[in-house]
C-alpha cells in the first residue's frame, strides 16, 4: 500500500507514470555509471521524462561529478 502512495504522489507531481520510473531505475542498476556515455544516455532520458532540456554544460557537470564520486548529499545544490 505505501508504495502504491509512494508512485501515486510521484506521479501526480511529475506527470511519469510508475512503469517509467521502475524501467529507469532498471537500467540504472543494470548500468556502468562510471562510463560517460552511459550517464550522458540516461541525463537525456531523465530530461526527455521530465520535458526539461540539459544543456550541453550541465550535462558535463553532472557526468564530471559522477565519473569523479563527486556528488552532493543534496543534489539540488548542484543546478
Amino acid at each position: 500500500m505505501f508504495r502504491d502512495n509512494f508512485f501515486k504522489k510521484v506521479e501526480d507531481k511529475t506527470n511519469v507514470n510508475k512503469e517509467t520510473i521502475l524501467s529507469l531505475a532498471k537500467k540504472l542498476q543494470n548500468s556502468n555509471m562510471k562510463d560517460e556515455k552511459v550517464i550522458r544516455e540516461v541525463i537525456q532520458e531523465v530530461g526527455s521524462i521530465s520535458g526539461k532540456n540539459v544543456s550541453k554544460e550541465k550535462e558535463d557537470k553532472i557526468v564530471n561529478a559522477i565519473v569523479q564520486d563527486n556528488v552532493p548529499k543534496n543534489i539540488d545544490k548542484m543546478f
